[in-house]
């Protein structure tokens, strides 16, 4: 399978167990145990009452280790063909148990759920104290976080459960605007690609009379606009974790390679290849164009045009600036042309 293909493959297995942890999370949710610690005003045990752990994201790490492993494999069969000094051809082989692997996906995997669970619970201290801000009883303001019980599915709906700080201050915030008729508030809203826009009558009437919209209808919109964007968050996460899984395999599979003597080091260069996609980073295109024919050794690293030094696109350490939405590929380039010509001098010798 090509980059691509398994990046098509996979991205939805990815944003799916993500999926499954939060609604795991949600329906182990005891809400009067929640309720009880706002009722205190002790935030920091409603958040712990909703047991946001690594453990909830088991689904998401074991899917992930699919990737890691169908990328390995894939990695090595696109490798040419190499034929041994005795004649044979040389067999390129992936295994996710070696110790270089095993390390690799473990950063990776403890990397992505620590960042999840940090930011999760950020965001629903952020989500308890706008609650509790703006008056509401502890029931109410717990109902927003974990989501209301739907009649039809028997899930909870809604909710703030899964979604990044940045994410619910946004909703927070209009949910504000709504409950207390902010005009440029809603027109506002009616901005946003995350939307119901069902309920667009409701909240341009609420604009032409200048009113607040109604609290059942700001729980309704509310709750739309969080599963969009659980939706999104999904699907950010899928993604971003997808190609940092592809692309720091394709470098453990390389190395594998190197450990068990079938090509060497010095024969093995890096080529950036940049997405061409609609709104690039200029750094990364002018990478592209320095490092695309001639490469770098592989123990060497890219230097981006702020200075920052990236071994490969969407490795671990990559800063974020240089690595959110990235589409950048890497090509790895073996010289078995160079390979042969020391066999033979070797042989001459």
């Amino acid at each position: 399978m090509t980059f691509d293909e398994l990046l098509a493959t996979y991205e939805p297995k990815l944003a799916a167990a993500f999926r499954e942890s939060i609604e795991a999370i949600k329906s182990s949710v005891v809400l009067r145990t929640v309720t009880e610690a706002l009722d205190r005003g002790d935030v920091a045990a409603a958040i712990r009452a909703i047991q946001i752990e690594p453990e909830a994201f088991t689904a998401l790490e074991l899917a992930l280790q699919e990737v890691f492993n169908a990328g390995g494999v894939s990695a090595v069969q696109s490798l040419p063909q190499l034929v041994a000094q005795d004649g044979t051809r040389v067999i390129f082989q992936f295994g996710v148990r070696n110790l270089m692997a095993e390390t690799m996906l473990r950063t990776i995997s403890s990397s992505m759920v620590a960042n999840i669970v940090e930011d999760q619970r950020e965001g629903l201290r952020i989500a308890f104290e706008a609650g509790l801000a703006r008056g509401q009883n502890p029931t109410r303001t717990a109902l927003d976080v974990v989501g209301r019980l739907s009649r039809i599915t028997g899930r909870r709906e809604g909710g703030l459960i899964g979604l990044t700080a940045p994410q619910i201050e946004l909703i927070e915030k209009y949910r504000d605007r709504l409950l207390m008729g902010d005009v440029d508030g809603m027109k506002a809203y009616l901005e946003l690609k995350t939307r119901d826009r069902r309920f667009d009558r409701t909240v341009a009437k609420a604009i032409r009379e200048g009113k607040p919209v109604p609290a059942d209808m700001v729980d309704k919109i509310v709750a739309r606009l969080s599963d969009r964007n659980l939706l999104l968050r999904g699907k950010t996460i899928a993604l971003e974790e997808t190609r940092t899984a592809l692309s720091s395999v394709r470098d453990v599979a390389i190395r594998q390679q190197i450990e068990a003597g079938k090509i060497q080091a010095q024969d093995v260069t890096k080529h950036w290849l940049h997405s061409g996609s609609e709104h690039p980073r200029m750094q990364h295109v002018e990478m592209a164009a320095r490092y695309k024919a001639e490469g770098v050794p592989l123990d060497q690293p890219f230097i981006a045009g702020d200075g920052t030094l990236l071994m490969y696109p969407h490795a671990p350490e990559v800063p974020a600036r240089h690595k959110i939405g990235c589409k950048c590929r890497l090509e790895y380039r073996i010289n078995y042309i160079a390979a042969g010509l020391r066999r033979y001098r070797a042989r001459a010798a």
